[in-house]
């Protein structure tokens, strides 16, 4: 599943991309939906790799076995890899096929077998591999290799750079992503068969899933609604500064954290702060963190007044907090 830490980040590129005049709402949540579905496709293609480098591994295996001169360990292999129960059982998933069929993953071709290949070649050399060849046998041993196995792969600079080289939105979600496929593969077990539920990035099966994605479109919609109404909020605080000096991502970031602030009502003020604060470290300069929060403990008391922040649960903001005291900005 999708943190919402990262689909608000998902979100900040969209309204990044969508500041057209006029904003085409229906456009920016149409592409803004392509792009968290494209996720599953780069998951697939992750997970599949894995899959098929085993596939590999015995192909090599093989020619190695019938050549002119081999060695003594070319002639009597250890078949440990193409073997492995953990990866045998994940290429016999069906959801695992479907979710490859549906993201047309190819292997084919010259090029993409030569990747493996290299990628096999170093994987040799490795002392984990030789641990691994030497250890014993069971499900358990096969599947903490394949998980080593996958973090290899997806650090395989080749490899990596041909998967994110299929789509401009992929190089800088490719670790993120990698990190969940990471995840999940832990929590597969010695039950895992044919019927076994393999959890898609973003999964419409899943009901958390349905969820975080309905917090982030929600939250895209509420931000491009209301962009002006906050550039003036953002002036009418500023002191002895000119709105035009404010780092634009700034601007966005706290276009979203309003909408937020005033569209969710079970998420507290202080998450929405600290998310925020966050982002800004990521996307923005590095002292955007101190205006962010400078700021927006502003606008809380400003939309607190008007009515516009309507909060229920744990974790809201003391109302006596005085942000210019503990902030500076008076």
């Amino acid at each position: 599943m999708l943190s919402r830490h990262f689909l608000r980040s998902k979100v900040l590129q969209s309204v990044y991309a969508s500041l057209a005049d006029p904003v085409d709402l229906a456009v920016a949540e149409k592409n803004f939906k392509h792009n968290i579905y494209r996720l599953n496709d780069l998951g697939t293609y992750q997970l599949s790799a894995l899959v098929h480098f085993a596939e590999v591994a015995g192909v090599m295996i093989d020619e190695a076995q019938h050549k002119y001169l081999p060695t003594e360990s070319e002639r009597n292999p250890n078949r440990r890899l193409p073997n492995n129960a953990f990866l045998l059982k994940m290429a016999e998933n069906y959801d695992y096929r479907h979710h490859c069929k549906e993201s047309n993953v190819n292997w084919g071709g010259v090029d993409y077998d030569e990747l493996f290949r290299q990628a096999y070649v170093a994987l040799v050399k490795l002392p984990e591999y030789t641990e691994y060849l030497s250890s014993e046998e069971s499900f358990a041993e096969d599947q903490q290799f394949a998980i080593k196995l996958f973090k290899f792969l997806m650090n395989h600079e080749p490899l990596r750079d041909n998967l994110v080289s299929k789509s401009l939105l992929w190089e800088d979600d490719f670790d993120q992503i990698a990190q969940y496929n990471f995840m999940m593969l832990k929590t597969l077990n010695e039950e895992l068969d044919e019927s076994t539920l393999i959890p898609l990035m973003h999964d419409d099966r899943l009901e958390k899933d349905v969820e975080a994605y309905e917090f982030s479109r929600q939250l895209l919609l509420a931000t491009l609604r209301h962009t002006d109404e906050v550039e003036n909020m953002i002036r009418s605080h500023l002191k002895g500064w000119e709105f035009e000096r404010v780092a634009h991502m700034d601007v966005l970031l706290l276009n979203m954290a309003v909408a937020e602030l005033t569209s969710f009502p079970s998420i507290p003020e202080r998450v929405t702060v600290d998310e925020y604060i966050e982002l800004s470290k990521e996307f923005s300069t590095e002292r955007s963190k101190l205006f962010i929060n400078g700021i927006l403990d502003k606008f809380i008391i400003e939309l607190r007044s008007a009515g516009r922040i309507n909060k229920t649960g744990r974790g809201l903001i003391d109302p006596s907090f005085n942000p210019d005291e503990e902030n500076g900005y008076a």
